[in-house]
């Protein structure tokens, strides 16, 4: 038995086996699933937090491999990429054609970020230059064969005056498009700067406008990721989209119940829980594909509570304690983030996070996690 942890919660005592799950399988059958990736950061790089992000690209690369040997999509370059908050477009656009070209070689399914950060240090952007960014980043997309996913952008909160802006600024760029793309719907607990998405801070109003946007150009939207912490309101959506247009949950509150559904439908799922969830997720929507709703509960059900800690206000940071699992899972050798961003979330949540994590089985070797969580107590001065 491994010897307990000295959590600032108490003694804990880790658990000596991991959940036993299939090493590897095929992607899910019934639904599309995607797990939006995390960043490696270089911790050796000598820069400061204001600077471009030093990404360590084999650690990077690696982490993807393992959500596609498991069956699951990646969603790259997205919030949990930390887009915005640590990596600027320079670092997301390497990130684009690299994991472009792992997929490539690995037969792995990805979608990626598309958006505007190009223009984050202009106050008053014009819809014109909200409009070219977006074009370059489509376009960066779709020369790496790689689906894009039209990201909420905070330029254009700053841009639009209402919703006929919106309207014309996503019916321009639909039009040019391809290929079908996924829309994306991200509020305001996962970033501030998006409050007033689609022109209203009246979430009726403001979903009436997305919905009009798909409804006038079906064709060229794969789906919609809705990240709103709000079940009832994402049902209410996926029944209202046009046949053959795709609803992927956000939410990463209510994820096991949306992806089961209802008579009515059901959710695909486009989620960053299912970034250190990898492996369980998967199993989990293999059970489903056979039609064993209670199974897939059986085993996503539990996971919850760590997603909702994860989460917890200010949502924003949940990436901290994303890369924490992954370093105590294995994935990387270090809990470093860009930004700095490994100082968002006190040593308490952090504590919380590897209990949860541990209980729930997700560590594939739990002496090596209980070993780093004692090394990450001791450098805070709190290992008793």
């Amino acid at each position: 038995m491994t010897a307990p942890v000295l959590l600032p919660q108490g003694p804990y005592t880790p658990r000596a086996i991991p959940l036993d799950l299939a090493p590897k399988g095929a992607p899910p059958a019934s639904r599309t699933v995607f797990s939006a990736a995390h960043v490696v950061a270089d911790p050796y790089a000598d820069i400061s937090p204001d600077d471009p992000a030093a990404v360590d690209w084999d650690a990077t690369l690696a982490f993807r491999r393992h959500l596609w040997s498991h069956g699951l999509g990646v969603a790259e370059a997205m919030d949990t990429a930390q887009r915005g908050m640590g990596l600027d477009w320079a670092g997301a656009a390497e990130l684009v054609r690299r994991s472009a070209a792992e997929a490539k070689a690995v037969g792995g399914r990805i979608a990626c970020g598309v958006g505007t950060d190009q223009l984050l240090p202009l106050a008053e952007p014009t819809l014109a230059e909200v409009a070219a960014a977006y074009e370059e980043q489509l376009a960066l997309a779709e020369a790496n064969g790689v689906q894009p996913i039209l990201m909420a952008s905070r330029a254009l909160v700053k841009a639009a005056r209402g919703p006929e802006d919106y309207l014309a600024t996503y019916a321009h760029l639909l039009r040019q498009a391809s290929e079908p793309v996924i829309l994306h719907w991200l509020g305001p607990m996962f970033d501030p700067a998006l409050e007033g998405y689609w022109g209203s801070a009246d979430l009726d109003e403001a979903t009436d406008t997305f919905l009009k946007v798909i409804a006038e150009h079906p064709d060229k939207v794969d789906g919609i990721k809705i990240s709103l912490l709000d079940a009832a309101r994402e049902v209410d959506v996926r029944r209202r989209l046009p046949g053959g247009v795709r609803c992927y949950t956000g939410d990463d509150f209510h994820y096991p119940e949306l992806i089961a559904g209802d008579e009515r439908g059901f959710s695909h799922a486009l989620l960053g829980i299912f970034d250190p969830l990898g492996p369980l997720a998967a199993q989990a929507v293999r059970v489903l594909d056979t039609g064993d709703v209670t199974g897939f509960r059986t085993l996503l059900d539990p996971t919850v509570e760590l997603s909702r800690h994860l989460f917890q206000s200010p949502t924003r940071f949940y990436k901290t304690g994303v890369v924490l699992l992954a370093w105590l899972a294995g994935h990387q050798d270090h809990f470093t983030m860009a930004g700095g961003l490994q100082s968002a979330r006190s040593l308490p949540h952090l504590a919380k996070a590897y209990q949860l994590a541990d209980e729930l089985g997700l560590f594939p070797d739990p002496e090596l996690a209980a070993c780093r969580m004692r090394a990450l107590l001791a450098v805070h001065g709190g290992a008793r």
